[in-house]
């Protein structure tokens, strides 16, 4: 019998290590990017898995949040309220603003969250995040590197993405190209409403074999085929210079929002 039990447990440690894991993603999110006109927009800020609509996690205040407009930087960490999200399996801290689109072109969104400690894995996770909003159509700043620690830069404009075709990107930390860098690919299945901060209901439920990678190559770049309207993520895993916070390990992500549409 008990080494039935033993045999048993056993199983079930398999078959748990055996599930995919699901990708953390810091999310920047309003629902239109591509604005006709200036105009007011609400940013929704969530530590959240958005392929399956799983698990959000409670965001501590943020470190750094601005936005970029020909290449004049605005702060608008000052502007955050915190909120909360619900998700389909929980509730979760997170953020929230509105901002006024005024200048035409790229707005490209920056957000330093503070470190958020991972129990199950007993390390911290940061994920610097960058999100673009167009005004007017005119490409401004999309391509330029912000001087993050670590980020992703685009080869491809953001905003104007086909669903079938290809987006690629550079990985940076300390402004130097990251070779053989992990990128995790998400898409956000359950589009959060940022007027009720909830996630609607899934389009699509995650593909099989875990969680999409890539790597970059020795020039610190990775193409994807996108193969859905839709927004998509990108993080490149451990990629900033910081590698330990609070006696722990940290790993401190570049992460990418993308939107990609059908052509009609």
């Amino acid at each position: 019998m008990k080494l039935l039990k033993s045999l048993f447990a056993a199983s079930l440690l398999a078959g748990a290590t055996a599930l995919p894991a699901r990708a953390h993603f810091q999310l920047i999110h309003t629902p239109e990017v591509n604005l006709a006109k200036p105009g007011e927009i609400a940013l929704l800020l969530v530590f959240w898995h958005p392929f399956a609509n799983g698990h959000a996690m409670d965001m501590p205040a943020p470190e750094q949040f601005f936005v970029v407009n020909k290449r004049k930087k605005t702060g608008l960490l000052g502007t955050l309220r915190p909120t909360t999200f619900k998700g389909a399996e929980n509730s979760a801290t997170a953020y929230e603003t509105k901002y006024a689109v005024r200048g035409l072109g790229d707005h490209v969104f920056a957000l330093t969250p503070a470190p958020y400690h991972e129990k199950s894995e007993d390390k911290y996770i940061q994920q610097i995040t960058k999100s673009f909003v167009n005004n007017g159509g005119v490409p401004t700043d999309w391509h330029e590197p912000l001087g993050l620690p670590t980020e992703i830069v685009p080869f491809n404009k953001p905003t104007a993405i086909l669903a079938g075709s290809t987006f690629s990107g550079r990985v940076l930390s300390r402004g130097e190209p990251v070779a053989g860098a992990e990128v995790e690919i998400e898409y956000i299945a359950a589009e959060p409403d940022v007027a009720t901060r909830t996630a609607g209901k899934p389009s699509l439920a995650p593909p099989p074999g875990g969680t999409l990678v890539a790597r970059t190559d020795r020039n610190g770049v990775f193409t994807f085929g996108i193969p859905k309207a839709g927004f998509w993520g990108f993080a490149a895993l451990g990629t900033g210079p910081a590698k330990d916070y609070n006696g722990k390990e940290l790993s401190q992500d570049a992460v990418i929002w993308i939107r990609a549409a059908d052509l009609k």
